[in-house]
């Protein structure tokens, strides 16, 4: 599959549990949806994704990439009930980093 590199990096951090190289691939003004909650700007992204390594050591492996749609469809495997999940990873990317990231079942 071919990820845009910024979808490769993230991937990469998120499986090392790299809550800094996670964050790094968002700009500083970025937005997280995930679980009902927004996270904004990349040190926020960071604390919130720190937190969710600790809590559910999730690891993701993409599925399907849409490039039309800069959608990525992820097996989601880690601590928490239903696991593996597929999830899908709605991307906005700007200038090679992340710019909003909204997390859906």
């Amino acid at each position: 599959m071919n990820l845009p590199k910024v979808i490769a990096k993230l991937t990469e951090a998120q499986n090392n549990f790299d809550s800094v190289a996670y964050a790094a691939c968002f700009t500083e003004t970025a937005v997280v949806f995930d679980e009902g909650k927004t996270h904004n700007g990349r040190k926020e992204i960071e604390n919130w994704i720190d937190k969710a390594n600790r809590e559910y050591q999730a690891t993701m492996k993409p599925l399907y990439y849409n490039e039309t749609e800069n959608i990525l469809s992820a097996e989601t495997s880690g601590n928490f009930p239903g696991s593996p999940i597929v999830l899908n990873y709605h991307l906005q990317i700007i200038d090679e980093l992340i710019q909003s990231l909204k997390i859906t079942g």
